[in-house]
């Protein structure tokens, strides 16, 4: 069993900054992707950042060239590093993993959401 624990969320001005941490633990072969989504009230749940093994990055386009993704593969520990922000970028941010186990099993896992509030 694996578990996503998510830090650093929090109320900011626009134009602020916030850095989003997400640690893995549990039964962990290999890390294939870990990654960023969230969920706006009343809006589905929308890719915000990924970063694949190997080192690929994809970024949802309005995020790009504002937020950063970073991973630090000792540690099972993704970054996202959020700059410039704007009250549309208000919403539960969830961490996602898909991750191999010792079987060689992969599978996907989410974090408990954190909340990011931009305030105008």
């Amino acid at each position: 069993q694996v578990q996503l624990l998510e830090f650093g969320g929090g109320l900011v001005q626009a134009g602020g900054s916030l850095r989003l941490s997400c640690v893995a633990s549990g039964s962990i072969f290999r890390i294939n992707t870990m990654g960023w989504y969230r969920q706006a009230p009343g809006k589905e749940r929308e890719l915000v950042a990924v970063n694949i093994i190997g080192g690929r990055t994809n970024y949802a386009g309005s995020v790009k060239g504002r937020f950063t993704i970073s991973r630090d593969n000792a540690k099972n520990t993704v970054y996202l590093q959020m700059n410039s922000l704007k009250p549309e970028d208000t919403a539960v941010y969830y961490c996602n993993a898909e991750i191999r186990d010792v079987a060689g099993y992969d599978y996907n896992y989410w974090g408990q959401g954190t909340q990011v509030t931009v305030s105008s």
